[in-house]
């Protein structure tokens, strides 16, 4: 009955998030908002909306970790998994400017969530800030659109979301009618879906015996995370690689200054951080973000090899996960492995990958300098 109520919770949650990003992203359209600004914004954020859920919810009830372990979870998951599944589907090269500059504000909120947490919890006046931040994102997103000059990007976005504009036959009145039911009924699945998520996930914690910081990292990112997932995939599918990964890159920002900040604005105490997200989760969803800089500097690409490699980095976290709750015998072992040669190597190899790009970069530079042969 609590796998069918969890399965049935992670169903809604999707549902609602579509039936909302479909509703807003026409409307917005109609209104003669860009398509560029529709997929930055509406439809990022809206992928997101079940995070702000089960976060918002679980923080007003009480359950804290889960509402922590969501949001560490999925960005996590956002970009060891999605990113790892859509470059395998196509290598993902990246045009766009504006995510070449969102990576530094990601990795950036990544460290501020640390920062406003090292006191063993984020509370009501960090949450409005980090708030106040999302809402200042969106405007720099829009500023940014406006300003970009790269044809293909443009035309990517107006393929994905200019026919959200088209009301085919239907009057004026009935369109807005029509989408505002799916935003209604969006956020009613949502609400609902998220009780049943949130439910579900404390009473598989209480029967299994682990904390529900680890079901929070686990059943709950993931599922929340499906709309992120669904959309990065597809869009590699067609080739939109520029909303696959602006996709995670901008829900991850989201995540951090939005979720978390009004997860901890609308509780009643703030929102209690646990020494395991301080000393270790919050470490690798730093670390993770952190690895995006070299991925996108050599050459902006995220070719089909990195995507096995964050793929099996998410397998590695997992696992470690589960054998810490389950206090394994085999964990010792497992730590020193992954501490002592797999975690070193993978710096090493990103380290020799980026200085050979800086060699190549440089080079190209010095390049048009030269003076041609003499005749």
């Amino acid at each position: 009955m609590v796998i069918a109520m969890l399965v049935a919770g992670l169903v809604l949650l999707v549902v609602g998030a579509e039936a909302l990003v479909r509703g807003a992203s026409k409307l917005a359209a109609i209104a003669g908002i860009s398509p560029l600004i529709i997929g930055l914004t509406i439809v990022a954020y809206g992928t997101s909306a079940p995070e702000m859920a089960v976060s918002i919810l679980s923080s007003y009830a009480g359950q804290p970790d889960i509402a922590v372990g969501n949001v560490v979870g999925s960005n996590i998951f956002n970009i060891l998994l999605i990113l790892g599944v859509s470059s395998l589907v196509a290598p993902l090269i990246v045009a766009q400017q504006l995510i070449r500059l969102d990576v530094p504000i990601m990795i950036g909120v990544s460290f501020l969530m640390l920062l406003f947490g090292l006191d063993g919890r984020i509370g009501r006046s960090d949450g409005i800030i980090l708030f106040l931040g999302a809402i200042a994102y969106t405007l720099f997103l829009v500023y940014q659109s406006r300003k970009e000059q790269n044809l293909d990007v443009q035309q990517e976005y107006q393929q994905e979301y200019a026919d959200r504009a088209s009301g085919g036959d239907r009057s004026v009145t009935m369109t807005w009618l029509i989408n505002l039911s799916y935003i209604a009924g969006g956020l009613v699945l949502l609400v609902w879906g998220s009780r049943w998520l949130v439910d579900s996930a404390v009473a598989i914690a209480r029967s299994v015996g682990v904390s529900e910081l680890v079901i929070g990292l686990t059943i709950v990112s993931a599922g929340t995370s499906l709309p992120e997932l669904a959309t990065s995939v597809v869009a590699s599918f067609k080739g939109e690689r520029d909303i696959a990964v602006g996709n995670v890159v901008g829900s991850n920002i989201f995540n951090i200054l939005a979720v978390l900040g009004l997860s901890a604005a609308v509780s009643p105490s703030g929102l209690l951080i646990s020494d395991a997200v301080l000393r270790f989760d919050g470490l690798v969803m730093v670390a993770v973000a952190i690895a995006c800089l070299p991925i996108f500097f050599t050459g902006n690409l995220i070719t089909r090899w990195e995507g096995f490699v964050f793929i099996g980095y998410y397998a590695a976290y997992t696992l470690y996960l589960i054998l810490d709750s389950t206090q394994h015998a085999i964990l010792p072992l497992y730590s020193r492995v992954m501490f002592m040669f797999v975690l070193p190597l993978t710096v090493l190899t990103i380290a020799v990958i980026t200085l050979r790009e800086v060699r190549r970069s440089r080079q190209r530079q010095k390049s048009p300098l030269k003076e041609p042969p003499a005749q």
